[in-house]
């Protein structure tokens, strides 16, 4: 019996679907689930009649495998990635390696390779992005990992990759450690950002235009057609319009609690850790927590004023400023994300190629659009540019969405629609774009409670000054 390829651990829909697209690549497929009912399922079912291998224990899978053995985890982050390590490492041997493609946190998969590479043993953490559709026809990968180990799976990992520009895959070596996961983990930020963002501009649509579903899923095909065309807003445009048998449209009929998986609460968290202010990209994450509590909305609906009746703007400015506003918002939100990519490049020395991200991203993943390729563009004429907002094309984008944004704002502000992300999003530029900020009071009053000390403008950086706030002799 010929030796397979690379095996696969967890048959999740998306564990298949790479199986599948191994498989479809030309390479042969060993298959294990912990529950090994779904095993025969899918090698009996949409496996049949394939090069796909199935196995009923762990050690029946590494016995299936071309050496250097080639082992990849798609199960769920935390608890069950350790038990596989620690079940499968004795039954592994020098030179081989394991793959977690899971959506793992960063820190765990350093952890995680340092231990596996003490034992002779190589280890990769691979990002994938693009849903069950993308790993079947062309995910977007995040490989990271050693130069030695990525050598072992370049070429199955190449070939089923989306493809970008001249047909060149849509995946290569981020950097070491756990680079590939970290790179995951901001564009997941990113995502909840543009879903949030889009989101919001239906919101207003509906409530301060009085637009129907058909309306907005033109006019988001239209934007579609245009600098703000993205995945998300295509498939934006084909919900908005799905109908049930009975003719009523199945968004209406869906709750508003909007779920999360974590990824974006970790880019959160790991801001705060790195100090950087991910302010829209938080507020997503925020906005999902708070669509959660929809009891304590109910009740609150019937309690708490909103804003006093005002005419509402009409509606066709109303829509080309939302596409400004959208616009303008969507470029915040990767200048955060772009931010925190370098906060972790700085802390684990990865050297990431920030360009090379920007174009990986546009085929094959979630938040995949024209976008990038002027995020690609920015990064290309400046490697070291400190925030994507500074680059020449996304300030003048900038610059032509002053007026509009703010009028979008101001008009959700006066009718009482919520806009977090949106309005974060103005706010954030607004203060980088503050020479000066009131933040001078706060250290004042830290200074004033805790002796934290303060530098003066007149004085150099790096210099630290105290006052006894409260010695009355020294008032005037």
């Amino acid at each position: 019996m010929s030796k397979s390829d690379i095996a696969l651990i967890g048959l999740g829909v998306m564990g298949e679907n790479l199986a599948l697209n191994m498989e479809s690549k030309g390479f042969t497929v060993s298959v294990y689930n912990r529950s090994t009912h779904k095993v025969d399922l899918f090698v009996n079912g949409r496996a049949a009649d394939k090069n796909i291998i199935g196995a009923y224990s762990l050690e029946e899978l590494v016995n299936q495998l071309e050496k250097p053995r080639k082992v990849m985890l798609m199960v769920k982050a935390g608890r069950p990635v350790d038990d596989l390590i620690d079940g499968l490492i004795p039954l592994l041997e020098e030179g081989d390696i394991i793959i977690d493609g899971g959506n793992s946190l960063c820190q765990d998969t350093m952890r995680r390779s340092d231990f596996v590479e003490s034992q002779g043993i190589h280890y990769m953490g691979i990002g994938i992005s693009g849903g069950e559709e993308g790993a079947l026809t062309g995910p977007s990968l995040m490989p990271g990992g050693s130069e030695e180990a990525w050598s072992l799976v370049k070429d199955i990992f190449q070939a089923i990759s989306a493809r970008i520009g001249e047909g060149e895959p849509g995946c290569q070596l981020v950097s070491h450690g756990g680079a590939g996961h970290f790179v995951k983990m901001v564009h997941n930020g990113i995502e909840y950002g543009d879903m949030q963002l889009i989101a919001e501009t239906y919101h207003i649509m509906r409530t301060l235009s009085g637009l129907g579903n058909e309306d907005i899923q033109r006019i988001f095909q239209e934007w579609n057609d245009s600098e703000l065309k993205s995945y998300l807003l295509e498939i934006t445009a084909d919900i908005l319009t799905y109908k049930e048998d009975n003719g009523s449209y199945l968004l209406d009929k869906i709750l508003d609690v909007a779920a999360q998986k974590g990824t974006g609460a970790w880019s959160a968290h790991t801001a705060l850790e790195e100090g950087v202010p991910l302010t829209l990209i938080t507020e997503a994450v925020y906005s999902r927590f708070l669509s959660a509590l929809k009891e304590e909305r109910v009740a609150a609906a019937e309690i708490l004023k909103g804003a006093e009746a005002a005419d509402l703007p009409e509606p066709g400015a109303m829509v080309q400023d939302l596409w400004h506003a959208l616009f303008a918002s969507k470029i915040v939100s990767y200048a955060q994300g772009f931010a925190l990519l370098k906060a972790g490049d700085k802390k684990y020395n990865w050297n990431l190629n920030y360009k090379e991200i920007a174009l990986n991203w546009r085929s094959g993943c979630i938040i995949r659009s024209g976008f990038l390729d002027a995020i690609g563009q920015a990064f290309t004429e400046n490697p070291a540019l400190p925030n994507l907002m500074l680059d020449e094309y996304f300030q003048k984008k900038l610059h032509e969405a002053q007026t509009p944004w703010r009028r979008v704002l101001a008009a959700a502000v006066v009718h009482g629609v919520p806009t977090p992300a949106m309005s974060s999003a103005l706010n954030y530029y607004d203060a980088y774009r503050s020479e000066s900020l009131p933040a001078k009071l706060i250290q004042a009053q830290r200074d004033y409670f805790g002796s934290h000390t303060f530098e003066r403008i007149d004085q150099p950086r790096g210099v630290y000054f105290h006052n006894e706030w409260n010695n009355r002799e020294c008032r005037l």
